[in-house]
């Protein structure tokens, strides 16, 4: 199908024009302002944005946690996307105790192909690095997986020793693959943990001071200390913490190659929504958790200044009833928050507000992720040759976000009662209008698995 979108405000990092783009066969094949082809559809787009479609990669759909799992799956996952905006996702598969990553990628393969509604791709969460050996991690890179996420928290489940840590660096550093770490002193937050509950002190809100920011921070430096020691990139995630975002600053100093993320979550919660001492405060358990509110500024202040550059979601949801499996118990609260229908409009937010540019919204959301992640320029840029995954965002709608008109697949949100500005009036993946008035027009499955490059920091 040949589709022309005419007299939009064209949005990449680099500039911002009036202008039109055309699409045929699934790729951009003309952008200019004043494009004159023959199309089978032409959108007028006067007072709206053309910007690439979003990428979040950061999600967590049909993840296993314990007897239950996320309640979002590979297609209401992805539908919630759309509406949201994004068009490209990057899950993690999760290897299990004793098992090869081969079979861990084939898992969550069968999870996503039959159902997702976008292209997609997967980082891969090691757990056991005794069963793994060299042909592991071959096999993820001759299968475009180029990304590893290891956790310094959660012991006896998912954290790995030092010794294994500075051991799976290494052999990223042999294949080029980003390490990706979800950086807090699990060792030191498990003691606190078992002094909380010796004391009685079962509520939510010990969730988070079990966690203090400090513990995030000093993982934050371990990691990027040895990164640093073998010469290799590292990608923090979910940072929540003025702590932890002035190692960060501190480290790309020396070292551009330190890069990181964080969520709306840290951008607009806080630890007051987990205070109020009723069933209420079991909505809002996720880690890192929830933080003062002083904390919101510096985390929009590093999205702009680049100490931060990607946006993601953390995306993990899980409906009341299985919080309350926590409930006389903090830790075992199903930990994560359902926010992937709501990072473009929630940023565009701190647009309105001053605190990002324009240009800047789009880097974050869409360019940064995809050059990061080994898409661009297939991905993340409105440019000739590359895919045609655009959003035609009406920068003047406003609503209140609300479980009764959002489309993840749980029966709360966090974000309930916040008002925002902008929403994606059209959707298009690979050249197809996935989403138009608020009619979803993909089927299950439409979505391509993405075979990524390893990152290079000269594309940054």
């Amino acid at each position: 199908m040949r589709i022309l979108i005419k007299k939009g405000l064209i949005i990449s990092p680099n500039e911002e024009f009036i202008g039109d783009v055309f699409i045929h066969n699934g790729i951009i094949e003309a952008v200019g302002e004043h494009v004159f082809k023959e199309a089978d559809r032409v959108i007028d787009a006067t007072g709206k944005f053309i910007i690439p479609g979003g990428i979040d990669v950061h999600t967590h759909l049909d993840m296993p946690y314990g007897e239950i799992k996320s309640r979002d799956d590979f297609y209401s996952g992805t539908v919630a996307a759309v509406f949201g905006g994004t068009t490209s996702i990057i899950d993690f598969p999760t290897q299990s105790k004793g098992e090869k990553l081969e079979k861990t990628f084939f898992k969550w393969k069968q999870k996503a192909e039959n159902k997702s509604i976008i292209d997609y791709s997967f980082h891969m969460i090691i757990t056991d690095p005794s069963v793994l050996d060299d042909s592991d991690f071959k096999f993820l890179v001759d299968n475009g997986i180029t990304s590893i996420k290891i956790f310094t928290a959660y012991p006896d489940r998912l954290m790995l020793s030092d010794r294994e840590i500075f051991s799976i660096m290494m052999i990223a550093k042999k294949y080029n693959l980003l390490v990706m770490v979800h950086a807090e002193n699990g060792v030191i937050i498990d003691e606190l943990i078992k002094f909380a509950l010796s004391k009685g002190y079962t509520q939510p809100k010990y969730h988070a001071l079990s966690r203090p920011p400090i513990l995030e921070a000093e993982a934050i430096n371990r990691v990027i200390t040895y990164a640093t020691l073998l010469d290799i990139p590292i990608y923090i995630v979910h940072t929540s913490s003025l702590e932890g975002l002035k190692v960060i600053a501190r480290a790309r100093e020396i070292k551009n190659d330190v890069l990181a993320e964080t969520c709306p979550q840290y951008l607009y919660l806080s630890i007051e929504n987990i205070s109020h001492g009723n069933e209420e405060d079991y909505k809002y358990i996720f880690t890192p958790p929830v933080r003062e509110k002083i904390n919101h500024e510096f985390l929009w202040r590093g999205l702009s200044d680049n100490t931060l550059q990607v946006l993601s979601t953390d995306h993990c949801p899980f409906n009341f009833e299985d919080r309350m499996l926590g409930k006389n118990d903090f830790t075992k609260i199903p930990n994560g928050g359902a926010v992937i229908e709501h990072r473009l409009e929630l940023s565009f937010k701190g647009v309105k507000q001053n605190k990002i540019d324009l240009r800047r919204w789009v880097e974050i959301n869409s360019t940064n992720p995809a050059k990061i992640f080994g898409m661009y320029p297939r991905k993340g840029v409105i440019k000739v040759g590359s895919d045609a995954d655009i959003v035609i965002w009406n920068p003047e709608f406003k609503r209140k976000i609300s479980v009764t008109n959002h489309h993840m697949n749980i029966d709360y949100s966090m974000f309930e009662g916040i008002e925002v500005s902008g929403k994606a009036e059209i959707v298009i993946s690979n050249g197809e209008i996935i989403l138009e008035n608020d009619q979803l027009k993909a089927k299950p499955g439409r979505g391509k698995f993405i075979k990524r490059k390893s990152f290079d920091s000269r594309v940054l």
